[in-house]
């Protein structure tokens, strides 16, 4: 029975008393939680207060030392500024000294009466040959080089309409001058005919232009095309062309005086109420022209003038901005706004024609008359804030050959045209073609006649380096802009670096690239190599370049050398590089519309600029770099990698520290670049400083202080152009 019992089921009691026993057992457990968690939550609490403690304690003593560590940093500043100005003015004083000293013979584009008389006895001047027409031709381009650094050094409004006027007077003659060569080489065509093919095919290269001419002579129906082998520059022309009496000139100029024409054509339709490039929305806002453009320059459209003028569209500006400083784009825009509001007369833009240039008249100056453009017509053409014309421009014409000499005996005859070199009309005006069915010769259909398109093959420039397939526009004279609706079949050898394509007109064709395409930044890094000399590497999105600064001086180095072989290496001024790379088709710049086209992370104007105020001082002693935290810590917050870095080798990647900057104050975080996630949490040890400045001096070795404090201003002023000027807390 006892035996049955041990067996079967646990009895009553039994269950009653293991039940207790978990029951005590869950008690104490609950309990020992409990203490537990009370005595971790009084030891969180006691850890906060502390914390919060040595946060006030650190707050308040930021607080007590905050006054003197920014007036510091506002004397240092304006010290360095003032130096930087001195040496800007007295600089630009010698460069007037030397030019009023300078006894070359050429102008001085500032003097009106003597830019005057240069281009009074140019247009009287009947020399005809190529290579010296040139060799004047590139004279007058440097005037023009002056003209828009005397623009850029924010004259008064009559001075800077009188040098605008000059500039466009100077570009006209020089469409002039090609104009009169042209007619004079095609002349003479028959006489310099090829005995293979029987036409003239000729090539003259400037320092500044390549001139390709080729005159239809022998008037062969099956005649496709020709190349010019010295220039790797071809055409196809269609039958109708082919035996028509035609001479084909393609004119490469090195330099582009279409572009900035379009780009205050744009202004002039958009003002007053000026048209935003995305989302079509309204702003007011006052037209400027941006750094670097020097207003409104154009080849327009070409016809001969009686004695050697031209009777051309060009654009004049009334008024100007000054030359933007290095500032922030709050500043920028709160500078337009105050321009707006007090209705500034320098702040408005007038687009004008000028008249022909007679040859012989005393006074040079253009007749204004207003230019009407359409607003609606303008949204047809490129936008040149997105995409930039490179490599210049390649004018491609097709002329009536003139009529050329005839031997009669011993003599030489040759009709003279009044009119001199005439356009050849192509496409040809649509015409109607009448059928007769009947007596009564009635209308029974009419088909409009089409035109087809001429072809074009142009291998790319050596001095521009394209970083994606070109795009090509060709030039609309009427609306004043860069269009591609008339550039079809376009097809690009890479490996060859050719390209071709059909348009529908003989006109000024340009070579697009966009303007960010390598935008944004993967990364960069600012590293010191010696005393006032340190180095920019930015890994863009397509090609990585770095720009190595010393003193005053910048150099571009790249891995790239295709199209950069001119520049890569040499040392140059911050302004110069800067326009040498854009033109070469390097583009690591920014300017105020830029965020429109680029995925950027927003920061602060102010704050940013700051920063690298901050940044230039150190520059010669600590090293920079892009963090992966930057992106998110806020628009209010800037965080980067920075070490002391002396030697000449690159920086080891344990080296690097975190540091959160902000409006108040700056930090050092705990994180890493390496770590999970984003932190603001202290770095032990560390403290507040209210400039970044003094927040690295915590970290600065005695070397590395007397070598930052030995900076000098043209260094830290360089670092800093070039800092705002790239902005890569924003674009990376």
């Amino acid at each position: 029975m006892s035996a049955k019992k041990k067996g079967g089921k646990v009895s009553k009691a039994d269950k009653e008393r293991l039940q207790k026993e978990e029951d005590e057992k869950r008690k104490k457990e609950e309990e020992e939680a409990r203490v537990l968690a009370e005595q971790e939550e009084m030891e969180r609490r006691e850890r906060e207060r502390e914390e919060q403690e040595e946060q006030q304690r650190l707050e308040q003593k930021d607080l007590e030392r905050r006054d003197d560590e920014l007036n510091e940093l506002r004397h240092l500043l304006e010290e360095n500024h003032s130096a930087v100005t001195k040496r800007e003015t007295d600089s630009r004083e010698k460069a007037k000294w030397d030019r009023y000293m300078l006894c070359d013979g050429s102008p001085d584009p500032a003097v009106q009466q003597e830019i005057n008389t240069f281009i009074n006895l140019w247009i009287e001047d009947q020399e005809i040959q190529i290579e010296k027409v040139l060799k004047c031709c590139d004279l007058a381009l440097r005037l023009t080089e002056e003209l828009d650094g005397l623009l850029g050094d924010h004259p008064n409004l009559t001075d800077a309409q009188r040098y605008q006027e000059t500039l466009l007077s100077l570009q006209n003659l020089i469409h002039a001058k090609h104009l009169i060569t042209t007619e004079e080489i095609l002349k003479w065509a028959k006489a310099h005919s090829d005995i293979e093919t029987g036409n003239m095919q000729t090539v003259v290269q400037g320092n500044n232009t390549t001139l390709c001419l080729w005159a239809n002579l022998n008037k062969n129906p099956r005649f496709k095309g020709y190349h010019f082998e010295e220039v790797n520059i071809g055409f196809e022309l269609p039958k109708q062309l082919a035996v028509s009496d035609i001479a084909v000139r393609i004119l490469h100029t090195h330099y582009d005086h279409l572009s900035p024409l379009a780009r205050l054509t744009r202004l002039r339709a958009q003002t007053p109420s000026s048209k935003s490039l995305v989302g079509g929305e309204e702003r007011q806002e006052t037209p400027v022209m941006e750094e670097g453009e020097t207003g409104a320059e154009g080849e327009g459209r070409e016809s001969a003038h009686p004695g050697g003028g031209t009777e051309d569209e060009v654009q004049s500006v009334r008024g100007s901005e000054g030359r933007k400083s290095a500032v922030s784009v709050l500043s920028v825009k709160e500078d337009r706004k105050s321009t707006l509001k007090t209705g500034s007369v320098e702040g408005e833009v007038e687009i004008q024609m000028e008249g022909a240039i007679p040859a012989g008249e005393g006074d040079s100056s253009p007749t204004p008359v207003e230019l009407v453009i359409d607003s609606s017509e303008m949204d047809r053409g490129v936008d040149l804030q997105q995409y930039t014309p490179l490599g210049g421009v390649f004018y491609c014409n097709v002329f009536c050959l003139p009529p050329q000499a005839q031997q009669l005996n011993s003599w030489e005859m040759r009709k003279i045209l009044e009119t001199g070199l005439q356009e050849f009309q192509y496409p040809t005006e649509q015409v109607q073609i009448q059928s007769s069915g009947s007596a009564t010769s009635r209308m029974e259909d009419s088909t409009p006649h089409t035109s087809p398109p001429v072809g074009l093959t142009i291998t790319l420039p050596d001095s521009v380096l394209f970083l994606e397939d070109p795009h090509v526009a060709c030039w609309d004279p009427h609306g004043q802009y860069w269009t591609t609706d008339s550039i079809s079949e376009v097809s690009y050898d890479a490996a060859e670096r050719r390209i071709s394509f059909k348009m529908e007109s003989f006109c000024p064709v340009s070579l697009l690239q966009d303007t960010y395409a390598n935008m944004p930044f993967q990364g960069w890094e600012l590293r010191p190599l010696e005393q006032d000399s340190a180095q920019l590497t930015i890994t863009g999105a397509l090609i990585e370049v770095s720009i190595i600064v010393k003193g005053n001086q910048c150099m571009l180095q790249s891995d790239q050398d295709t199209g950069l072989n001119h520049i890569l290496g040499v040392w140059m001024s911050f302004s110069d590089l800067q326009k040498a790379m854009v033109n070469a088709g390097v583009n690591v710049f920014v300017n105020e519309h830029s965020d429109k086209y680029v995925s950027i992370s927003a920061k602060d104007p102010l704050m940013e600029h700051a920063v690298y105020e901050q940044m230039a001082l150190l520059s010669s002693t600590f090293a920079f770099s892009w963090s992966q935290w930057n992106a998110q810590c806020g628009q209010d917050h800037l965080v980067l990698q920075v070490c002391e870095h002396l030697g000449a080798g690159p920086v080891e990647e344990e080296a690097w520290s975190v540091y959160l900057l902000g409006a108040q104050r700056s930090q050092r975080l705990r994180i890493r670049e390496s770590s999970e996630a984003f932190s603001t949490e202290l770095h032990p040890g560390s403290e507040f400083h209210s400039t970044f400045l003094h927040m690295l001096r915590d970290y600065t070795s005695p070397a590395g202080l007397d070598r930052s404090r030995k900076s000098h201003y043209q260094f830290v002023d360089t670092v800093q152009q070039l800092l705002c000027a790239t902005q890569p807390l924003t674009y990376s």
